[in-house]
């Protein structure tokens, strides 16, 4: 099969186009012949040699695929053979085939393209975990989502608003606060141009947000516990702006605010089975219907993927970026 590879770390040049074995399943495993690829910024960080995959992955890249499930490890229903399904994978979506638990595949609905479907796992089982389980957050509240033009932020969005859920974003220009209120925010922050802190306190009058999802950490992390309500839970997911914060734990304590976070990646497959299966209970439902899909940028070849870095990092994307492996 073809795949992309990570030739060494450094820039998107690093990536190159490689013949592979087709990797045979194991059992509870799937072996998908693969449409789509998301793209996602966990594989830059791995391109450069940031974000080792776990032991038992694929060295290739890509956390998420959508394609037909062409063989099938022991233990799995012989029904899935056939099957069009979206995956969230340890690594390996970069390539003509890739192999994924059974356990959290999720069928993919008419109302979903292929290339939609295959941008939807990683962003949603994060999204799920980190603002609804972990962040708690409910109809009535306010979720404060950083970076809401991304594909984790566009899709918080997207799924906070259909659970009734006030939503603010911060984005880096007009251009992308206004692509923000078109996915329906009630708040869209430019950050480069005021404070997102006091704008956040100025539309909540000084309550605060209930709930913020940030990806930066470092310098942002005090001033977002002090735009966050009392009893407010701030989630980190990553930690573009650094990954060490200095914080005042006595305000933190007033105000009896929860710090958490997560990283996906390193979870169990026991873990990820119960998350696949939740979602399929309580958000699918809403996929099925056409009332939730990704927010769709730009979709490149398989031999391309250089070039689909390249845009993720250089920030003009709007939502998902997909790998067009072998689609149409």
């Amino acid at each position: 099969m073809q795949a992309v590879a990570i030739a060494r770390p450094g820039g998107p040049e690093v990536l190159q186009m490689e013949q592979r074995p087709v990797p045979r399943p194991a059992p509870g495993q799937v072996l998908i012949a693969v449409s789509h690829a998301g793209v996602n910024r966990p594989d830059c960080l791995q391109r450069a040699g940031l974000y080792p995959p776990p032991p038992d992955a694929s060295d290739l890249p890509g956390l998420e695929v959508a394609g037909t499930v062409v063989a099938l490890g022991d233990g799995v229903m012989a029904e899935m053979r056939g099957q069009k399904v979206c995956a969230l994978v340890n690594g390996g979506g970069y390539a003509q085939y890739c192999l994924a638990k059974a356990d959290v595949c999720l069928p993919v609905p008419a109302a979903l393209s292929m290339a939609e479907a295959a941008a939807m796992p990683e962003t949603l089982f994060t999204v799920w975990h980190n603002v609804f389980q972990r962040g708690y957050v409910r109809d009535g509240e306010v979720l404060l989502v950083h970076g809401g033009t991304s594909g984790i932020g566009s899709m918080a969005i997207k799924l906070a608003l259909l659970f009734g859920i006030t939503v603010i974003a911060t984005c880096g220009s007009e251009e992308k606060c206004a692509q923000a209120r078109a996915l329906g925010v009630d708040l869209a922050i430019n950050y480069r141009e005021e404070d997102f802190g006091e704008a956040v306190r100025a539309f909540t009058q000084g309550r605060g947000a209930d709930v913020i999802l940030d990806m930066v950490a470092g310098d942002y992390t005090q001033a977002n516990l002090d735009c966050l309500a009392v009893e407010g839970r701030l989630v980190t997911i990553a930690t573009l702006g650094g990954p060490k914060a200095n914080i005042h734990v006595g305000k933190l304590m007033v105000r009896r605010q929860t710090l958490t976070g997560s990283t996906l990646r390193p979870r169990s497959d026991a873990f990820k089975a119960a998350l696949a299966q939740e979602i399929a209970r309580e958000v699918w439902p809403l996929v099925e219907q056409g009332d939730l899909a990704p927010q769709m940028d730009q979709s490149f070849a398989l031999a391309d993927a250089a070039d689909a870095h390249r845009r993720m990092e250089a920030g003009a994307h709007f939502g998902k970026i997909v790998l067009n492996v072998g689609g149409e």
